[in-house]
């Protein structure tokens, strides 16, 4: 553990189950902050704020300050303000989304926008996907927060962002730029804000296709801890493989 700086944690499935917290993360990151390594959480859910985030970790006897916590809605705000500058957003999201993009300064609006975003939204409804699909039929950039087709609550695996992605892909055809995991955005932000070198990170999470392929894309040391959405199985089978593979974080000297 000593030798990393930065151990990027995924949150859903690696660090909590929706409401349920994982103890084997929570006693990991008890002792990883006891030798003065403060974890970085790195989530793909865009629908809740840095303080909510911060918040939800404290519920489960964890704390962090908000400048170690990464979401794709903060990663896609920053992505849009970089190569859009000056663009308006609609934006379909939450909360998180929406606190992120007004931070950056983007101009969120209904009306003929340069951008469509696109967040989880569990308040979807058939009115913002045909407004977001009449702006992209009308020439307005595609961004997504992420590609997740599902992911990981207390109740099991729910439809996640890349779901109502492939809707708007199928009633647009067009294809969005990623900004979350597996892309390494999020990664290269945290490297870049705190000057970060690559053997001293290493990106931790339950999921191969995002979490460890986001890893492997940004040239870091991988680990994969089964039980939640990739299987010690078919990890196993993969082409690439984590550098770690752990059964619980417990396990991690």
């Amino acid at each position: 553990m000593d030798h990393y700086k930065a151990i990027c944690l995924d949150l859903d499935g690696t660090v909590y189950r929706g409401t349920e917290p994982i103890p084997e993360a929570v006693s990991f990151i008890a002792s990883a902050q006891a030798r003065g390594i403060n974890p970085y959480f790195i989530t793909n859910n865009s629908s809740m704020t840095r303080l909510q985030l911060q918040e939800k970790l404290a519920s489960f006897d964890i704390q962090t300050d908000t400048a170690h916590i990464m979401t794709s809605a903060i990663a896609v705000a920053k992505y849009c303000k970089e190569n859009y500058s000056g663009a308006s957003v609609l934006m379909i999201g939450e909360n998180g989304l929406e606190e992120a993009l007004v931070s950056e300064g983007i101009e969120l609006t209904m009306d003929k926008p340069d951008v469509v975003i696109m967040g989880i939204d569990r308040g979807i409804t058939y009115d913002k996907l045909a407004a977001a699909c009449l702006a992209l039929r009308a020439g307005a950039h595609f961004i997504a927060t992420n590609s997740d087709k599902a992911f990981p609550t207390e109740r099991g695996l729910v439809p996640g962002n890349g779901s109502f992605v492939q809707l708007m892909e199928a009633a647009t055809g067009k294809s969005p730029i990623f900004v979350g995991k597996p892309e390494s955005y999020m990664l290269g932000f945290i490297q870049q804000e705190n000057g970060y070198r690559k053997e001293e990170m290493i990106m931790v999470g339950d999921n191969y296709d995002t979490d460890i392929q986001a890893g492997i894309r940004f040239g870091i040391d991988t680990l994969h801890v089964a039980g939640g959405v990739t299987s010690s199985e078919d990890v196993l089978l993969k082409e690439q493989q984590p550098t770690y593979h752990f059964q619980s974080l417990l396990e991690w000297p």
